[in-house]
């Protein structure tokens, strides 16, 4: 008995508050709307006066630095290291030797080549000879100076792996790790050192489609960290996105010069701060004034029988919570910003400020 009157308090509490919700929603609904009739039957509407005012085209983003040149340098041959010549935060520059691994084994397969490479040559000459004087046919005559080519061959590969022994870095800059140990034994693509580059870097950041219309490579873009607050640096737009990302944002890369080596190290967040030309001053309204959002280019004005007129314009760039009008409006024209799901061309509407 007691838990049927307990299920029934529950039921009637758990519908006394959606009945609560579904009021405070249907009041929300209302509110959002904000339309209501006035005495004569007129729909009460929010309005704006299209005014021409110069747009603020000036923004800034954040975004962190990374280094121009990040490599991973692998070794490329068998072998033990006997020598380690670098460590983590040496500089280095380019073609220099990091690493000797033993190079036994290679001179060895080069002594080899070598003599094979001979022997052929040899063979080639008595071949030429003979065939000159009709004593091999030149079937045989091909034979052996494909043989000469194949020995040749083997000798610039047991170079390369002689050479491969000596390490050397490809680029200049900083050991940022070292991934080895003198007598370790390596093999091809064993991970030796990451070396980095950060004389010159790179701010990656994202800008949206009303701001990325107004960039283009080459700009010079002031940049700013909160690391080093008294410092100011300078970067160039290097890249700009053709395709926005899956947040429907554009990439674009800053190429940053670093002055001193280490002042601003990759991974450090930065603001690149974008400055404009002052605009001339053109024809705004609310963003609220389109109907069904700004790609519609159709907004309300209110006429002079205080009806709502439905009017084609053209939307230019959008800044924030203001559009451009390029055409269709004239300054001191009033726009109907609220309320205009209920509105249809010729509805009686009521101003409300």
């Amino acid at each position: 008995m007691k838990r049927g009157i307990l299920t029934i308090g529950i039921v009637v509490v758990v519908i006394g508050l959606i009945t609560w919700v579904l009021i405070n929603n249907k009041k929300e609904n209302e509110a959002r709307t904000a339309i209501v009739a006035d005495d004569s039957g007129a729909i009460v509407v929010k309005t704006a006066v299209a005014e021409k005012q110069s747009l603020a085209l000036n923004f800034s983003v954040n975004g962190n630095f990374a280094a121009k040149q990040d490599l991973d340098l692998l070794a490329e041959t068998n072998g033990r290291v006997t020598q380690l010549m670098v460590d983590e935060g040496d500089r280095v520059r380019k073609g220099q030797t990091l690493v000797k691994i033993d190079p036994e084994y290679a001179n060895l397969d080069l002594q080899q080549a070598e003599a094979a490479y001979q022997k052929a040559k040899t063979d080639m000459e008595r071949y030429q000879s003979s065939y000159e004087t009709g004593g091999v046919t030149r079937a045989q005559l091909d034979e052996v100076a494909l043989s000469l080519r194949n020995a040749e061959t083997m000798v610039q590969q047991a170079k390369r792996r002689v050479q491969d022994a000596y390490i050397k870095s490809p680029i200049s800059g900083i050991v940022n790790s070292r991934n080895i140990e003198q007598g370790a034994y390596v093999t091809p693509s064993t991970l030796l050192f990451n070396i980095v580059d950060v004389s010159s870097l790179e701010l990656n950041v994202t800008v949206n489609e009303s701001q990325v219309a107004n960039i283009k490579t080459g700009d010079q873009i002031k940049i700013t960290t909160s690391t080093f607050p008294d410092k100011e640096f300078s970067g160039t737009v290097t890249f700009i996105a053709p395709k926005a990302d899956a947040t429907l944002n554009y990439p674009v890369k800053i190429e940053v010069v670093n002055p001193e080596a280490n002042t601003v190290r990759a991974g450090m967040y930065a603001t690149a701060v974008f400055e404009f030309p002052e605009q001339a001053p053109e024809i705004t309204i609310p963003r609220s004034s389109f109907v069904g959002g700004v790609s519609s280019n159709q907004i309300y004005v209110l006429g002079k029988d205080s009806t709502a007129q439905l009017k084609e314009v053209v939307a230019g760039r959008i800044m924030g919570e203001e559009v451009e009008i390029v055409s269709g409006l004239k300054e001191g024209e009033t726009v109907i910003t609220s309320g205009q799901i209920n509105l249809v061309n010729g509805t009686k509407v009521s101003p409300q400020s």
